[in-house]
């Protein structure tokens, strides 16, 4: 068999990992109007207790009791649906804040919306986030 073939045949399997690696990740949701049906998919987390009566970016106050997530693109004001992808549990919550800072997370939920998830002893799921409704003025 040609030298040229085998080095071939070596580097197919990873270029193909590298094309496959390049397709995961987000679809969509990156330019930060949510259009309604925008998906991303990444990691979810959910806020520390510590956060509790605190200023969120859009001025409002963090209470663990409330459907609210921090996201760092979409609008304040847009009602999202976060699906934890290992369980298929969803539910809607408001972006009222910016976040997550850690690479590969896409969104924190508040303690209430984790509950619903089933992610408070797992910390951290793959999710989907899809906008449900653009932030009013952002439509």
């Amino acid at each position: 068999m040609p030298q040229a073939k085998i080095l071939y045949l070596r580097l197919l399997p990873l270029f193909v990992l590298l094309l496959l690696a390049s397709c995961h990740g987000s679809r969509n949701v990156g330019t930060g109007k949510g259009p309604r049906g925008a998906v991303q998919t990444g990691l979810g987390s959910y806020y520390a207790s510590k956060f509790n009566g605190r200023a969120t970016a859009s001025g409002s106050i963090y209470r663990p009791g409330g459907m609210t997530a921090a996201h760092n693109t979409l609008p304040f004001g847009t009602l999202i649906r976060v699906t934890n992808t290992r369980n298929g549990r969803s539910v809607e919550v408001t972006v009222t804040d910016r976040g997550p800072h850690t690479k590969g997370y896409i969104v924190d939920v508040s303690h209430r919306a984790a509950v619903q998830l089933d992610i408070i002893q797992a910390g951290v799921v793959p999710v989907e986030v899809a906008v449900v409704r653009a932030a009013p003025g952002n439509r």
